[in-house]
């Protein structure tokens, strides 16, 4: 009895103490079924992304094979002016300056005044230079009218003294008849005869004083044409005098904005010497320097994407303008000599210039010097590279 008694009592204590072996179990089957829906969730995750990349991947791939690799990029880019350096075409000392630093100014406009008294002492002595050969050529043709009066005079004379020889010669032709019958006496003959010989020698030296008087025409001619080349000399002279005058107003070429002003009031200049410069910033262009191996597909006319470092996060769009006729090594101070010494081959740089399609607020900005980053779409010149390879294709 006591031993039936107390085996309940260890099944009551064991029931109380440890777990039924289906409730562990039951448990059991719960983590592993937690575990496998976490591994099953996962699983789905990394095959989604996987799809996810393998599509990210395929979209560039297929992005790169219709655009990409037809971009040509570089950051060896920079903005670029065509800058105007002031300089004077006369030397004096500096009395004006109508410009401060970075003042914009337009075509025309004055940006220093030199002394002029010097200059307008010079124009005023010229201009009485052309007075003087005014009045040169005033007296060179009243003497030449003078001398035409004279001439018409001469003439006159030459023309009695033909009369009066004509009539001495018709008194000697009708007397001899009578002195030789006695009519007439020999001296009245002998009169006649000194009479015509007297006017036949004053037609000789009337007909010379005549052609005296046209020669003297020809000299004074000349003598008017010197006066009227003395006169077109000191009209020159007088033009250049005035040319002074005004280059002492220093005016601005193009428009712009000024830069680099070292000139000052009291100072004194010569002919090219620099004192400040004009930068057309509203004409601002980019220069990029593309390895030679990227320019094969490069033409004139292709759109341009740029990014400049002063703005950052906008997109800037431009056209190929043009290409430089050679490498930049060609055009350097000190070209290389490959012919001698050792030779080590180096990529070059072609200068490409490019059109900004810019509004004037982002022009307001943009300043030479600049970097950029450049992106040249070279799609259009599929074609071309087509027709570079038929060419030159050998059978």
């Amino acid at each position: 009895m006591s031993t039936t008694a107390g085996a309940p009592g260890r099944d009551a204590s064991s029931d109380t103490h440890s777990p039924d072996k289906r409730d562990i179990q039951t448990a059991d089957n719960k983590t592993d079924n937690k575990t496998g829906n976490k591994s099953g969730k996962k699983r789905i995750v990394l095959i989604g992304l996987c799809i996810v990349a393998l599509l990210a991947g395929a979209t560039w791939l297929g992005h790169w094979w219709r655009v990409g690799r037809f971009i040509e990029s570089t950051d060896d880019a920079y903005l670029q002016a065509d800058s105007v350096t002031v300089a004077p075409k006369v030397s004096g000392y500096i009395t004006d300056v109508f410009v401060a630093d970075n003042q914009a100014v337009k075509a025309g406009d004055p940006l220093v005044k030199l002394d002029a008294r010097q200059y307008q002492v010079a124009l005023d002595q010229a201009n009485a230079t052309v007075d003087a050969r005014q009045a040169d050529i005033q007296h060179a043709e009243a003497q030449l009218v003078q001398q035409r009066a004279n001439i018409a005079q001469t003439q006159a004379q030459q023309d009695v003294a033909r009369v009066t020889l004509r009539h001495a010669q018709d008194e000697v032709a009708r007397y001899a008849p009578l002195a030789a019958t006695g009519a007439e006496t020999v001296e009245r003959l002998t009169e006649l005869k000194s009479t015509r010989d007297q006017a036949q020698a004053t037609l000789a030296a009337d007909s010379a004083s005549v052609e005296a008087a046209r020669s003297q025409i020809a000299a004074l001619t000349a003598q008017l044409a010197q006066a009227r080349a003395q006169l077109e000399a000191a009209r020159a002279s007088a033009a250049q005098s005035q040319l002074d005058l005004d280059n002492t107003v220093v005016k601005a070429a193009l428009s712009g904005r000024v830069g680099d002003r070292t000139v000052r009031v009291g100072q004194y200049v010569q002919p090219g010497t620099r004192m400040l410069t004009v930068v057309p910033v509203q004409q601002t262009y980019l220069t990029a320097n593309f390895k030679e191996t990227q320019i094969g597909r490069m033409r004139v006319g292709q759109p341009v994407e740029m990014r400049v470092d002063a703005l950052s996060g906008h997109t800037l769009h431009g056209v190929v303008d043009s290409f430089a006729p050679g490498t930049g090594a060609q055009f350097a101070l000190l070209p290389p000599e490959n012919a001698t010494g050792n030779f080590t081959k180096i990529v070059q740089r072609v200068p490409v210039r490019i059109r900004l399609d810019v509004g004037p607020e982002t022009r307001s900005v943009l300043l030479p010097g600049m970097s950029v980053n450049v992106d040249v779409d070279t799609r259009s010149a599929r074609d071309d590279d087509r027709r570079i390879d038929a060419e030159n294709h050998r059978g």
